[in-house]
């Protein structure tokens, strides 16, 4: 499933502009959602991990309204291979493991294409290109 592409403007909080110099106020940044695509409810990325704190992680959680900072806790679902989701516990979507950015998949197409030789034994990347491109 793909990521979905959602994004705003995250403006600082209000405590890092009182504490700036006023010639080094930190400017607005955006963000992108992190869940798949067609989620439910409010849209996600992760700021900062809190470092193994109980926390887990400091997400931006935002829809039309309101955007809000929280710590969630990570979620604890294990691929086969054993790596840990790398989503806050509940999230409304598939695992990030069967979420694919569409940039990186459009960049790695682009560079399979352009390079075989690098991309040995993953003919359908360079296959499915050839698809999209019409080719």
């Amino acid at each position: 499933m793909r990521q979905c592409t959602a994004l705003t403007l995250l403006p600082p909080p209000d405590h890092l502009i009182t504490l700036a110099a006023p010639d080094h106020r930190p400017e607005p940044g955006h963000i992108l959602c992190e869940l798949a695509t067609h989620h439910p409810g409010d849209h996600a990325t992760m700021l900062w991990d809190e470092g193994g704190q109980a926390g887990g992680a400091v997400w931006a959680r935002w829809n039309t309204h309101r955007a809000r900072l929280m710590p969630l806790p990570w979620c604890l679902a294990l691929d086969p291979r054993k790596e840990a989701c790398e989503l806050f516990a509940d999230h409304p979507s598939p695992h990030s493991w069967d979420i694919t950015d569409p940039t990186h998949e459009a960049i790695t197409n682009d560079l399979a294409r352009q390079h075989p030789h690098l991309f040995p034994g993953t003919p359908e990347i360079a296959e499915r290109t050839e698809e999209e491109d019409g080719s």
